[in-house]
């Protein structure tokens, strides 16, 4: 019996790379083009390419991504670059015939300033937060393109799994486009190796962030693939519990054997003060990440010490 073909758009990224390094991914036969291969804000390369090889699913975890530094700076390519890839993505699929498609959204998609978990349908109930508005638009609209599809014809499934942030192997450390918890990593090790006394923490140190291992959301996907039918239109991936800003510096530190203190500058962007997805969905659905923090963030800087600097 032949595997099923499945195409992974950004292979090549932090997500992609966990997929592959999960054992079930040799279950199925996977296209991963990079973007020299396949530039998915071509949208006549897009469809081409998806006429040529035919893949039985999709799933689609290409994007511009970026901390809060990066969606500030450059909010024009964050908005385009990511509709581009989205809309060309689901139609070209829509136009080859490929009918089941599993599409990455973000947390970000929710409105800002709730303190309780987030739920599927507060989707474009309210304000997004400013931070990062640009990624949130496009990753809505693209959420949202999947299920006009599937409105308009009931067999094109078109799902769209919504994870918490993430970080782990294969992500980026670099302070111009890294997440908060790649970003603390390369500032408390060079503080160490430096010798420096203290580490500035952005704002009070209060705020609030769920962050999953990406290991965990490989395997998520390798059950998404396997109980496609089961799986909800939209749904949450995440832990259900987050953190503190003060909380991850203090397990990072404890990780790399940083004896400094910490020092709060309150007068830098944190972004939401809080954003936790619900995950009753998921729960329901019979998956649940297996990662905690303290192991997770010693793989991430094991990662980043041995692979990174190469």
């Amino acid at each position: 019996m032949s595997r099923p073909r499945i195409l992974l758009t950004g292979g090549s990224g932090m997500v992609g790379q966990n997929f592959f390094e999960h054992p079930a991914s040799s279950d199925f036969d996977v296209l991963a083009p990079s973007r020299r291969e396949l530039d998915l804000t071509n949208g006549l390369e897009t469809a081409d390419y998806l006429r040529k090889h035919f893949p039985d699913l999709i799933i689609h975890a290409a994007g511009r991504v970026g901390g809060i530094q990066a969606n500030m700076r450059e909010p024009v390519p964050f908005l385009l670059d990511n509709l581009e890839m989205g809309r060309n993505v689901v139609l070209a699929a829509r136009q080859a015939g490929v009918k089941r498609l599993i599409n990455l959204g973000s947390s970000c998609m929710y409105p800002r300033g709730h303190q309780t978990p987030l739920r599927e349908e507060q989707i474009l109930t309210g304000e997004l937060e400013p931070t990062n508005e640009a990624y949130a638009l496009a990753k809505i609209v693209t959420g949202r393109l999947c299920e006009y599809v599937s409105r308009e014809d009931a067999s094109f499934q078109y799902k769209t799994l919504i994870p918490c942030n993430l970080y782990g192997r294969f992500d980026k450390f670099d302070p111009d486009q890294s997440h908060l918890i790649p970003a603390i990593i390369h500032k408390v090790h060079a503080a160490k190796i430096a010798g420096h006394e203290s580490v500035e923490i952005w704002g009070d140190g209060t705020a609030r962030r769920e962050f999953m291992y990406a290991g965990d959301l490989a395997d998520a996907l390798i059950r998404a693939i396997r109980s496609f039918d089961t799986l909800p239109t939209i749904m949450n991936i995440g832990l259900g519990l987050d953190y503190t800003i003060d909380e991850f510096y203090r397990v990072v530190a404890d990780v790399i054997g940083y004896r400094g203190t910490f020092v709060h500058n309150i007068d830098r962007p944190v972004g939401m003060a809080r954003k936790l997805v619900s995950i009753d969905r998921q729960l329901n659905w019979g998956w649940r990440a297996k990662t905690d923090l303290q192991t997770g963030i010693t793989k991430t800087y094991d990662f980043y010490q041995n692979d990174w600097f190469k």
